[in-house]
């Protein structure tokens, strides 16, 4: 088979070396066209050198193209991948550091909260200029997968208002799965069976088989605590276990934000997270492991370059959903996965427009959802709060109201358990003001965002939160990898 897939932001070079790794294991996808972009030449241009010598290692007839002119990338493309990070590092310092000054302490901070809702008014205009370009240049009926967070408002506008056949795709669930595989007992994650739904960062395990045999609340909380590790690493987890009858998809610091009962007094946030890993719930943690893998990366280059030579092994196939979704679209072999679209029923108690996460089959007819799925209350209750804070954020973005993204911020649970509206108000001027480079859609409420802040009432302290670790150097992270490497 012959077609091309275009991966935007495609200076990711981890993520973008797994899913072209991952395709080229399908025996019929190895003359496939790969058309990368990334507004960074730079970092296209290196991962283009990766690419290339994975192709010549191995004596494929692929072929790697690269260009920062978006659309000609696109042109003609079958499937668009998006991994795009707007305003980079920078604008995510911010995401971190200004909601700090008004008490907020964030893990992560890239899919609701007030970072996550920031970083979808950014990536939303981007989303659609994407869409234009994927319905005027690529393949007719082009499906666009987007692995960029925040998850559900990226999608909600590709589908909504780009109006381009998209699907939202996440690892969380199989990463969910494996840690239950493992406190079990299993052999192979393949001898759990699983249904897994809700939305994107809060998707419940509500039924879990191991080797046909049904997993109760009791039996499943029992193997977590007794396990060396995510007893230790996974204790907020646990706790909503406990109290809610299920187990979520999202790992222990991910989850702290989206909850409003764990992170909003710093004695109560060093209670629930583990600082072993960034994470288990340190502050701003994803921001130190995203800066230090950048740093790692360029220092690094010739020996990310030198194993790029090494010879594809199929059976190393990651469980990212792209690779098997195309497979599958192509092939005609099935798949089951979990996969982000609107509900429109699939489950029963959300809402038909907001964007949800649950199983589906892939073949040659497309994504058929799994239907009539209802979740426990509370676990609806969850996502019900996070879905409304999405959709305003969504509208917010494409109408450029700033009063509605303050009230967006204001309905987030975690926010809501830590501000006023007073601080709320000034939070988001300051945070709109000093992104503004990326936020076109506000650039008419700028001024007056600025003037308020020249008069601002509210006092902000500067904090680094409860749980915050320096960024470290090539130096300590090369000492660490070869402790660990000594170690087993």
């Amino acid at each position: 088979m012959s077609f091309k897939i275009a991966i935007i932001g495609a200076g990711s070079v981890g993520f973008t070396k797994k899913l072209f790794t991952d395709i080229l294991c399908v025996p019929e996808f190895q003359d496939v066209e790969f058309a990368l972009t990334d507004i960074s030449e730079r970092n296209l241009g290196m991962i283009r050198e990766i690419l290339e010598r994975i192709v010549k290692a191995n004596r494929l007839p692929a072929r790697v193209t690269a260009t920062t002119d978006r659309r000609q990338a696109l042109d003609g493309a079958r499937y668009v991948i998006s991994c795009v990070r707007v305003g980079g590092l920078e604008a995510y310092r911010d995401d971190i550091a200004i909601p700090l000054k008004y008490g907020i302490d964030q893990c992560v901070g890239d899919t609701i909260c007030a970072g996550g809702i920031l970083y979808g008014q950014r990536n939303i205009p981007v989303i659609l200029n994407f869409c234009k370009d994927i319905r005027e240049v690529a393949e007719a009926n082009a499906k666009f997968l987007n692995y960029a967070n925040p998850m559900a408002m990226n999608t909600w506008a590709a589908i909504e208002y780009g109006k381009v056949d998209t699907v939202g795709l996440c690892h969380g669930v199989q990463h969910g799965a494996e840690q239950i595989a493992e406190v079990l007992g299993a052999k192979s994650v393949h001898e759990l069976d699983y249904v897994c739904s809700g939305i994107n960062h809060q998707t419940w395990f509500v039924d879990l088989r191991l080797n046909g045999r049904k997993i109760g609340k009791d039996e499943l909380i029992a193997a977590f605590e007794a396990h060396p590790v995510y007893s230790r690493q996974e204790k907020l987890r646990i706790d909503v276990l406990k109290r809610f009858g299920v187990y979520s998809t999202e790992s222990n610091g991910h989850l702290s934000e989206y909850l409003p009962w764990y992170r909003k007094r710093p004695d109560e946030i060093t209670r629930w997270i583990d600082m072993s890993d960034w994470i288990h719930g340190e502050t701003g943690g994803y921001l130190r492991h995203s800066t230090e893998t950048r740093n790692w990366f360029e220092t690094e280059f010739p020996r990310f370059l030198e194993s790029a030579g090494m010879p594809i092994d199929p059976a190393r196939r990651s469980n990212e959903h792209a690779s098997h979704i195309l497979e599958a679209l192509e092939t005609g072999r099935v798949y089951r996965g979990h996969f982000n679209v609107k509900n429109n029923g699939v489950i029963t108690n959300l809402p038909a427009d907001a964007i949800i996460e649950s199983p589906g089959f892939v073949d040659r007819f497309g994504i058929n959802m799994v239907s009539g799925i209802t979740l426990p209350e509370a676990c609806a209750a969850t996502c019900m709060a996070s879905i409304n804070v999405q959709r305003m954020s969504v509208h917010a973005a494409i109408s450029g109201d700033i009063d509605l993204l303050k009230l967006a911020v204001l309905h987030d649970p975690l926010v809501g358990a830590v501000a006023t509206p007073e601080e709320v108000w000034q939070m988001v001027d300051e945070m709109v003001v000093a992104q503004a480079q990326w936020l076109p859609q506000y650039a008419d409420a700028v001024p007056a965002a600025r003037e308020r802040l020249s008069n601002a009432r509210v006092k902000t302290r500067e904090w680094s939160g409860a749980a915050r670790r320096s960024v470290r150097s090539i130096e300590e992270l090369r000492a660490e990898k070869s402790a660990l490497k000594q170690a087993g």
